[in-house]
């Protein structure tokens, strides 16, 4: 549906800290549109592998079954640090708090950054997120990977994981493609997880501009 856009990397965290109050499990809904957007594990979507960076947004609480199977493709390589890391096995769904936050600074082209919060033991990330957006009127959007290399990152107790997902800013003055949630499946698992869109609508038409709508690696952040 979307053209073709130039590649991007990951942009600056955004505003971590405040954003991580709640975990993956806690079934509560925010109260306000600033509040995070903390989900719940869900079931089965495809295997996928990660990289990319984050911010606060709104909170969605509600575990169901993704699509969006991803492999990890792509090069480039990044050693793990610190004690273990060796021994460190993929970061699992169930370990990790799942955020998304608005980030767009741009008036066509939308970012919106998809984090994870490590509340397990040190892990690894190593590839694309599977991700796949839904929409109000229950139809469902795969996003494309974009170009950028992937690269195996270990992830230690309480640190960041994130990759974003870069879309066209409706500007056309209707109402377009509203998402409402995102489904997304960690790195090399198979379990998802449901976070609530917290940007605005896309293009229903090609962007003229050829910005696309894709998704970028999941990298460390920090």
């Amino acid at each position: 549906m979307f053209g073709k856009r130039a590649r991007r990397t990951v942009v600056a965290a955004v505003g971590l800290a405040a954003a991580f109050s709640l975990t993956a499990c806690n079934g509560d809904d925010a109260d306000g549109a600033a509040a995070p957007a903390a989900s719940t594990a869900g079931q089965n979507a495809g295997t996928s592998n990660s990289t990319g960076t984050s911010g606060s947004g709104s909170k969605e609480s509600t575990g169901s079954s993704g699509s969006g199977s991803s492999d990890s493709s792509g090069s480039g390589s990044s050693a793990g640090k610190g004690t273990g890391d060796a021994g460190a096995g993929a970061c699992r769904t169930d370990a990790l708090q799942v955020e998304a936050a608005d980030n767009t600074t741009d008036k066509k082209e939308g970012v919106v950054t998809v984090s994870f919060k490590n509340t397990g033991g040190d892990c690894v990330v190593n590839g694309f997120a599977g991700a796949d957006l839904k929409t109000a009127d229950g139809s469902s959007i795969s996003l494309d990977r974009n170009g950028d290399a992937t690269g195996r990152d270990v992830i230690k107790t309480g640190d960041l994981a994130a990759f974003n997902i870069y879309f066209p800013i409706n500007n056309s003055g209707g109402s377009g493609v509203r998402p409402t949630k995102i489904v997304v499946t960690p790195p090399n698992e198979t379990k998802s997880v449901t976070v609530s869109w917290p940007a605005g609508s896309l293009p229903v038409t090609d962007d003229p501009d050829g910005t696309k709508l894709e998704i970028s690696p999941v990298r460390r952040v920090g």
